[in-house]
């Protein structure tokens, strides 16, 4: 089999998926929350690698009908190149129905139109967005200074090539102060987007490694830190909830390991429902995930 540059991340609906590493690390790795690629440096491995990559999982699984490129961000290499790796995976496994990947906020927006039309057509037809918040203030706060106007941008880019999108919101990102205008934007950016296919929550985790780092950029920006707990946290994804209304139909979850109670459903055909199921795990915290059964 192949050998991997660990770390290895994949998302949670990637289980069964073939990984083929295109990039090592992030591109940008800055952000102060995510402590994923914080031991890589980022290149792009080269097509041979890759190529011989794919020719001997190719042997043992040709029947493969799923593939996720990793590392963070393989959209960050040329169109060209993409296309190549695309190419030579649908000549490998012949039952491939979907390639995925991650998709930074720079990513989409580097792209041209044409250039994610091209990709799509060559079989990419998913990727995974961390939107984390829609608030700017916050964003400038955690080194993820996207303005929540051009996520919608590169985000519809995508809608409009047929790439279906799988976002991502973090839970108790603004701690306690910016809890407010954080799901409030959020559910606004979401609601502006064409259409997301998918979104999922997940609750803020800090490694060891970033607490210094996280802390210290809200103290820059004279705003105290106060971390959410799960009532708080449930109280947020409540009003994120209640506040989406999307223009077409958004398969909701919040599956990932550090959510203290799991949900999944669509918005917003059953948002009262969620919001019940939200509301008893408010008042009843033996509803919740143990702590040793979570994880980032």
């Amino acid at each position: 089999m192949i050998f991997y540059h660990e770390p290895l991340y994949r998302p949670p609906a990637e289980a069964d998926s073939i990984i083929i590493q295109v990039t090592l690390g992030c591109s940008y790795n800055k952000c102060s929350f995510c402590s994923m690629y914080e031991t890589k440096k980022f290149q792009i491995r080269t097509l041979e690698e890759i190529k011989k990559d794919i020719e001997k999982v190719s042997a043992y699984y040709p029947q493969a009908r799923r593939v996720f490129l990793a590392d963070g961000d393989a959209l960050s290499c040329d169109t060209s190149f993409l296309v190549e790796v695309l190419r030579f995976l649908k000549s490998s496994f012949y039952k491939l129905q979907r390639v995925s990947s991650y998709a930074s906020p720079y990513n989409l927006l580097q792209k041209t139109a044409q250039e994610l039309e091209l990709l799509r057509e060559n079989g990419l037809s998913l990727v995974y967005y961390g939107i984390e918040s829609g608030n700017h203030e916050l964003l400038k706060y955690v080194n993820k200074p996207m303005l929540p106007s051009k996520m919608v941008e590169g985000l519809n880019k995508a809608t409009n090539a047929n790439i279906k999108i799988s976002a991502t919101l973090i839970l108790g990102l603004g701690g306690k102060n910016l809890s407010k205008q954080h799901i409030e934007d959020s559910a606004k950016l979401i609601n502006e987007c064409e259409h997301i296919n998918y979104l999922s929550t997940l609750q803020l985790g800090l490694t060891d490694t970033k607490e210094d780092n996280f802390f210290k950029r809200f103290e820059k920006k004279n705003s105290e830190f106060i971390f959410c707990d799960d009532k708080e946290m449930l109280q947020e994804q409540k009003r994120l909830i209640s506040l989406i209304n999307p223009k077409k139909p958004i398969v909701f979850r919040s599956n990932h390991a550090s959510n203290a109670l799991p949900l999944k459903g669509t918005l917003p055909k059953n948002k009262e429902e969620l919001i019940e199921i939200l509301d008893l795990g408010i008042e009843d915290n033996s509803m919740l995930r143990p702590m040793f059964l979570r994880g980032f």
